[in-house]
């Protein structure tokens, strides 16, 4: 008799592997999908020239306090240097997204951290006018 003949079981790993492979590919496009959107709310000043930069490679942001953060971390101007010199300098590209409130002075404070650290491009951030 047939009927009462015990089958072996098997597992089966093709379904699995596609599923692991479906989440792997989700929470990386996830991840990826998160990292852009992560910043600081600023009011940029206006300017009726503003053209289009290249994508920074170190994007500083300058409150009206005078406050540096850079990548949600709030840096001195001396810890500012020190961030662009353990990176290539003369490949790194620096945008300042300044408030509109933020004094000159502040500004020229982050300029100058990144000149002393060697940077030589650096775009100042500002919101098409008109």
């Amino acid at each position: 008799m047939r009927y009462f003949e015990r089958k072996k079981a098997r597992i089966e790993i093709i379904p699995m592997i596609d599923i692991m492979f479906f989440l792997l590919v989700f929470f990386i496009m996830i991840t990826l999908r998160m990292i852009p959107s992560v910043g600081l709310a600023t009011s940029l000043p206006d300017s009726a020239t503003a053209t289009s930069l290249p994508r920074p490679k170190v994007l500083v942001a300058l409150d009206s306090e005078g406050i540096i953060t850079v990548g949600g971390r709030t840096l001195s101007a001396v810890q500012l240097t020190a961030l662009l010199q353990g990176r290539d300098p003369a490949h790194v590209v620096v945008t300042i997204e300044g408030a509109k409130q933020a004094s000159v002075q502040s500004l020229m404070a982050v300029m100058d951290a990144c000149r002393v650290a060697g940077v030589t491009h650096i775009g100042l951030a500002a919101r098409r006018h008109g």
